[in-house]
């Protein structure tokens, strides 16, 4: 099998998250600068199989697009342009970022290490992939 890749697509970072061969269990990659996220991407899928992107979908608490949605929804056509062949599937991020906080301060990280904004994306990548399996196995 392929791999599941999940972007969590910000202004300045990203934060990416990737499955095992299997797609049982979702893991953060890494964080990078936004603007590097294609060639990035481009390396990755040289070297691994990835059979499907997630991509966050940034919402508002009624359901309607986000401020940040008009940014995200450029990256993914820029994305769709350099990998047409790669599917791809838009997943709700709402409260990934609160969610990500919160498992930081549970699993005992320092407050200093709780400002590391990169660590949060690759969090919030890793629970929207985590999401998305436990919904396909179901």
């Amino acid at each position: 099998m392929a791999r599941i890749l999940c972007i969590d697509y910000g202004q300045k970072r990203t934060g990416i998250a990737v499955t095992d061969e299997m797609q049982i269990i979702a893991s953060g990659l890494t964080t990078i600068p936004s603007a590097t996220a294609i060639d990035f991407l481009k390396d990755y899928f040289s070297k691994e199989k990835v059979e499907l992107v997630l991509i966050g979908e940034p919402k508002q608490m009624n359901g309607t697009p986000s401020q940040s949605a008009s940014i995200i929804k450029g990256f993914v056509t820029h994305f769709t342009n350099h990998f047409p062949d790669m599917k791809v599937v838009r997943v709700d991020e709402r409260f990934t970022s609160k969610m990500a906080f919160q498992t930081m301060i549970d699993s005992g990280l320092k407050k200093k290490q709780r400002q590391n904004k990169g660590l949060i994306d690759e969090i919030s990548a890793t629970i929207m992939l985590q999401d998305y399996l436990s919904r396909k196995m179901f």
